[in-house]
Protein backbone atom coordinates (compact mmCIF):
# COMPACT_ATOMS: atom_id res chain seq x y z
CA UNK A 1 0.00 0.00 0.00
CA UNK A 2 1.06 3.79 -0.46
CA UNK A 3 0.90 5.12 2.92
CA UNK A 4 -1.77 7.77 1.62
CA UNK A 5 -4.16 8.02 4.07
CA UNK A 6 -7.93 6.63 3.21
CA UNK A 7 -10.33 9.64 3.34
CA UNK A 8 -13.79 9.72 5.58
CA UNK A 9 -15.73 9.77 2.43
CA UNK A 10 -13.71 6.54 1.19
CA UNK A 11 -14.29 4.78 4.34
CA UNK A 12 -17.89 5.85 4.05
CA UNK A 13 -18.69 4.50 0.91
CA UNK A 14 -16.90 0.93 1.69
CA UNK A 15 -19.26 1.11 5.36
CA UNK A 16 -22.36 1.84 2.63
CA UNK A 17 -21.73 -1.43 1.06
CA UNK A 18 -21.49 -3.39 4.40
CA UNK A 19 -25.06 -1.71 5.12
CA UNK A 20 -27.05 -3.10 2.45
CA UNK A 21 -25.66 -6.75 3.83
CA UNK A 22 -28.11 -9.27 4.26
CA UNK A 23 -28.35 -10.31 7.80
CA UNK A 24 -30.98 -13.48 9.57
CA UNK A 25 -33.83 -11.47 10.63
CA UNK A 26 -32.17 -8.18 9.52
CA UNK A 27 -30.51 -7.86 12.61
CA UNK A 28 -27.30 -6.58 10.90
CA UNK A 29 -24.99 -7.65 13.71
CA UNK A 30 -21.81 -6.03 12.10
CA UNK A 31 -19.94 -3.57 14.17
CA UNK A 32 -17.03 -1.89 12.67
CA UNK A 33 -14.57 0.77 14.32
CA UNK A 34 -11.48 2.31 12.06
CA UNK A 35 -8.59 4.56 12.50
CA UNK A 36 -7.14 6.13 9.61
CA UNK A 37 -3.46 6.77 8.82
CA UNK A 38 -1.22 8.75 10.50
CA UNK A 39 -3.61 8.92 13.99
CA UNK A 40 -3.05 7.73 17.73
CA UNK A 41 -5.74 5.42 16.99
CA UNK A 42 -4.31 4.10 13.89
CA UNK A 43 -0.67 3.28 16.14
CA UNK A 44 -3.18 1.64 18.92
CA UNK A 45 -4.86 -0.88 16.14
CA UNK A 46 -1.34 -1.82 14.66
CA UNK A 47 0.06 -2.32 17.72
CA UNK A 48 -2.52 -5.26 17.89
CA UNK A 49 -1.46 -6.92 15.08
CA UNK A 50 1.03 -10.05 15.23
CA UNK A 51 4.37 -9.38 13.69
CA UNK A 52 3.70 -11.47 10.57
CA UNK A 53 1.11 -8.70 9.33
CA UNK A 54 2.47 -5.76 10.12
CA UNK A 55 4.40 -5.27 7.00
CA UNK A 56 1.85 -6.09 4.96
CA UNK A 57 -0.01 -3.16 7.39
CA UNK A 58 2.94 -0.72 7.80
CA UNK A 59 1.55 1.74 5.04
CA UNK A 60 -2.44 1.01 4.66
CA UNK A 61 -4.70 3.98 4.71
CA UNK A 62 -7.50 3.01 7.44
CA UNK A 63 -7.46 0.38 9.89
CA UNK A 64 -10.84 -1.52 10.61
CA UNK A 65 -11.87 -4.22 13.27
CA UNK A 66 -14.79 -5.99 12.51
CA UNK A 67 -17.26 -7.38 15.27
CA UNK A 68 -19.76 -9.04 15.92
CA UNK A 69 -23.38 -8.90 17.86
CA UNK A 70 -22.94 -12.55 19.79
CA UNK A 71 -26.75 -11.76 21.40
CA UNK A 72 -30.15 -10.75 19.08
CA UNK A 73 -32.09 -8.20 19.70
CA UNK A 74 -34.67 -10.97 21.53
CA UNK A 75 -31.79 -11.79 23.90
CA UNK A 76 -30.95 -15.14 22.34
CA UNK A 77 -27.53 -16.68 20.84
CA UNK A 78 -26.95 -14.97 17.66
CA UNK A 79 -25.76 -17.83 15.66
CA UNK A 80 -25.26 -16.49 12.33
CA UNK A 81 -23.90 -13.12 13.13
CA UNK A 82 -20.25 -14.53 11.92
CA UNK A 83 -21.61 -15.34 8.35
CA UNK A 84 -23.58 -11.83 8.29
CA UNK A 85 -20.56 -10.50 9.32
CA UNK A 86 -18.74 -12.63 6.82
CA UNK A 87 -21.50 -11.01 4.02
CA UNK A 88 -20.38 -7.14 5.26
CA UNK A 89 -16.90 -8.04 4.64
CA UNK A 90 -17.44 -9.35 1.31
CA UNK A 91 -19.66 -6.21 0.41
CA UNK A 92 -17.04 -4.15 1.60
CA UNK A 93 -14.32 -5.51 -0.19
CA UNK A 94 -15.77 -6.10 -3.35
CA UNK A 95 -16.41 -2.10 -3.13
CA UNK A 96 -12.77 -1.32 -1.92
CA UNK A 97 -11.78 -3.13 -4.73
CA UNK A 98 -14.12 -1.29 -6.88
CA UNK A 99 -12.61 2.24 -5.86
CA UNK A 100 -9.29 1.16 -6.60
CA UNK A 101 -8.42 0.36 -2.86
CA UNK A 102 -6.23 -2.70 -1.69
CA UNK A 103 -8.46 -4.75 0.88
CA UNK A 104 -7.01 -7.40 3.54
CA UNK A 105 -8.91 -9.03 6.25
CA UNK A 106 -6.64 -10.36 8.86
CA UNK A 107 -6.85 -12.65 11.92
CA UNK A 108 -3.68 -12.31 12.93
CA UNK A 109 -4.27 -10.00 16.33
CA UNK A 110 -4.28 -10.09 19.99
CA UNK A 111 -7.30 -10.84 20.24
CA UNK A 112 -7.18 -10.52 23.93
CA UNK A 113 -5.92 -6.86 24.01
CA UNK A 114 -8.41 -5.83 21.63
CA UNK A 115 -10.84 -6.46 23.63
CA UNK A 116 -9.21 -4.05 25.72
CA UNK A 117 -7.41 -1.25 23.43
CA UNK A 118 -10.82 -1.36 21.40
CA UNK A 119 -13.52 -0.88 24.41
CA UNK A 120 -15.25 -3.78 22.83
CA UNK A 121 -18.54 -4.72 24.84
CA UNK A 122 -19.06 -7.62 26.29
CA UNK A 123 -22.22 -8.18 24.13
CA UNK A 124 -19.12 -7.89 20.99
CA UNK A 125 -17.09 -10.55 19.24
CA UNK A 126 -14.09 -9.45 17.47
CA UNK A 127 -13.81 -11.59 14.55
CA UNK A 128 -10.99 -9.80 12.28
CA UNK A 129 -9.23 -6.94 11.27
CA UNK A 130 -9.01 -5.07 7.59
CA UNK A 131 -6.03 -2.74 6.19
CA UNK A 132 -7.37 -0.53 3.82
CA UNK A 133 -4.73 1.70 1.39
CA UNK A 134 -4.27 2.96 -2.12
CA UNK A 135 -1.85 0.53 -3.83
CA UNK A 136 1.87 1.09 -3.52
CA UNK A 137 4.67 -0.54 -5.17
CA UNK A 138 5.45 -3.86 -4.36
CA UNK A 139 8.99 -2.82 -3.31
CA UNK A 140 7.83 -1.42 -0.90
CA UNK A 141 7.11 -4.54 0.92
CA UNK A 142 9.93 -7.21 2.34
CA UNK A 143 11.09 -9.25 -0.40
CA UNK A 144 9.75 -12.00 1.35
CA UNK A 145 6.55 -11.12 1.01
CA UNK A 146 6.24 -9.52 -2.68
CA UNK A 147 5.70 -13.74 -3.66
CA UNK A 148 2.12 -13.81 -1.68
CA UNK A 149 1.12 -10.83 -3.11
CA UNK A 150 -0.41 -13.18 -6.21
CA UNK A 151 -4.14 -14.88 -5.71
CA UNK A 152 -3.51 -17.82 -4.45
CA UNK A 153 -4.39 -21.11 -5.07
CA UNK A 154 -8.27 -22.62 -4.53
CA UNK A 155 -9.29 -25.42 -3.88
CA UNK A 156 -11.18 -27.80 -6.16
CA UNK A 157 -15.15 -27.95 -5.95
CA UNK A 158 -14.85 -31.26 -5.15
CA UNK A 159 -13.11 -29.99 -2.12
CA UNK A 160 -16.28 -28.51 -0.42
CA UNK A 161 -18.94 -29.79 -2.45
CA UNK A 162 -21.16 -33.11 -1.78
CA UNK A 163 -24.55 -33.95 -2.85
CA UNK A 164 -26.94 -35.28 0.01
CA UNK A 165 -24.90 -34.96 3.50
CA UNK A 166 -21.73 -33.99 4.86
CA UNK A 167 -20.33 -37.78 5.57
CA UNK A 168 -17.86 -37.53 2.54
CA UNK A 169 -16.09 -34.60 4.81
CA UNK A 170 -15.82 -36.84 8.37
CA UNK A 171 -12.07 -36.88 9.29
CA UNK A 172 -10.74 -39.73 11.21
CA UNK A 173 -10.36 -39.33 14.77
CA UNK A 174 -7.40 -37.38 15.90
CA UNK A 175 -4.61 -40.35 17.27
Amino acid sequence: MSGQVVEEATLRRLFEAARWSPSSANQQPWRFAYAQARTPAFDRFFDLLVEGNRPWCARAGALLALATRNITSRGEPARTAQFDAGAAWMALALQGSRLGLVVHAMAGFDHDRARVALDLPDDLDLCCMIAVGHPGSLDDLPERFRPRELPSARSPQAAFTAEGSFSSFRTPPAL
